[in-house]
C-alpha cells in the first residue's frame, strides 16, 4: 500500500505535535488542523487575505492549515497562524497591524484553542 500524506519530516513532526497538544489540552481545534495537514499536498489550503477579512473577527486567532496568499486587503487586527505565508501577504498583514505566526507558536500561545477560527 502506498503511503499518502506528507513525506516531509518537518511536516510530519508538526502533525504529531498538533495531535499531542490536542490530547493534552483537550482542544479539538488542533486535531482538526493536524488532520487537514495530513492530507495530500494537492488538497492543501490556499487562503487569500480577503477570505480572512470576510470571516474573522477582531482580536481572534485565525488558523490556516496551508498557505496564506496576499490577494485582497486586511483591516482587522487578528493573529494569523499558518504553515506558510506569501511575501505580499506578510507585507499586508504587518500594514494592518495584525500578526503572522507559525502553527508551533500558535499552539504555544493558545494551547486550549480558545477564540480560534480555522479558515480553509
Amino acid at each position: 500500500m502506498k503511503r499518502t500524506g506528507p513525506t516531509n519530516i518537518v511536516a510530519r513532526r508538526l502533525i504529531e505535535a498538533l495531535r499531542k497538544a490536542s490530547r493534552l489540552h483537550n482542544a479539538a481545534v488542533w486535531a482538526r488542523v493536524a488532520e487537514d495537514l495530513a492530507k495530500p499536498r494537492r488538497s492543501m489550503a490556499a487562503v487569500n487575505l480577503s477570505r480572512i477579512e470576510r470571516h474573522a473577527r477582531e482580536g481572534e486567532m485565525v488558523v490556516v492549515p496551508g498557505k496564506v496568499l496576499g490577494s485582497g486587503t486586511l483591516t482587522k487586527k487578528v493573529t494569523i497562524a499558518a504553515l506558510a505565508f506569501s511575501e505580499q501577504a506578510l507585507v499586508k498583514i504587518k500594514a494592518a497591524g495584525a500578526r503572522a505566526i507559525t502553527l508551533e507558536e500558535a499552539v504555544r500561545e493558545n494551547p486550549s484553542g480558545r477564540n480560534t477560527r480555522i479558515i480553509v
